[in-house]
């Protein structure tokens, strides 16, 4: 299970992500967002890498991870208590103006990312926006013990249909760890107009 590969691998993960430069994608996100105050929810927060840059931006922070043990990394790393909970139990309303989900709802199949973004859409304010990202391709696959739901934009609209008109934009990057430049990543922006 996905949820006990973190909490073995949480001190890897942590120092193997934390140092990550996602500079551009948080410009992206910020820029689009309705307004540069505000409460943003760090969806699967991992090591809280991007938390802290939002924390340290000025925003109010809601982190929340499924795994024990990366949430207290997270937490001491953020300075702040990282909320340990399954994001398909997410139970928010009107209340964010930004949930930031990066590589984290790929560990969900393609029926729970629909039912989980339908909630992260009712967890935003109006105009407030959601990033996510997935590994990019067809095939979903599985390793070490995580599953892996990949799409393309076509793979996207196919399932998520009632989304398309939501989003601002997709594109595909790199990934920005030095030993995997050869992975892709499909990344999504959309808007609750």
């Amino acid at each position: 299970m996905t949820k006990d590969y973190y909490n073995k691998n949480a001190q890897e993960f942590f120092n193997q992500t934390v140092k990550a430069d996602m500079s551009e994608l948080y410009d992206i996100f910020l820029k689009n967002l309705p307004c540069n105050k505000g409460k943003i929810l760090d969806l699967g927060c991992g090591s809280g890498r991007d938390s802290k840059y939002f924390l340290d931006s000025g925003f109010e922070l809601v982190a929340m991870d499924i795994s024990e043990e990366l949430g207290k990394r997270a937490s001491e790393y953020i300075g702040q208590k990282v909320i340990i909970q399954d994001m398909r139990e997410l139970n928010y309303q009107d209340e964010f103006i930004g949930v930031w989900a990066c590589a984290s709802l790929l560990h969900l199949n393609e029926n729970e990312i629909i039912e989980t973004l339908r909630k992260i859409f009712k967890s935003l304010k109006r105009d407030g926006i959601v990033y996510i990202s997935f590994k990019y391709g067809d095939k979903n696959y599985e390793k070490d013990g995580r599953k892996f739901t990949c799409f393309t934009y076509e793979k996207f609209i196919k399932i998520g249909k009632e989304f398309e008109s939501k989003i601002l934009q997709w594109f595909i990057t790199e990934d920005v760890r030095a030993d995997r430049k050869n992975e892709k990543w499909f990344n999504i922006v959309l808007k609750n107009f």
